[in-house]
């Protein structure tokens, strides 16, 4: 199976609320941080959802 690692490039400070909500979601707590996901679709809508606010790559 795949991994993504996703990392928070941009602040949620002014993002909606399911965006802030979606972030912790993936674990995503301070900027640069990064977290390794196995790829699913459930994880791949959740980026979507902060696609603006995250860099992803595949491992």
């Amino acid at each position: 199976m795949k991994s993504l690692a996703i990392t928070l490039n941009k602040s949620a400070i002014g993002s909606l609320p399911r965006q802030r909500k979606t972030l912790q979601a993936l674990g995503l707590n301070k900027l640069h941080q990064t977290v390794v996901k196995g790829d699913s679709p459930t994880i791949r809508g959740m980026i979507k959802t902060v696609a603006h606010l995250v860099t992803v790559t595949e491992q």
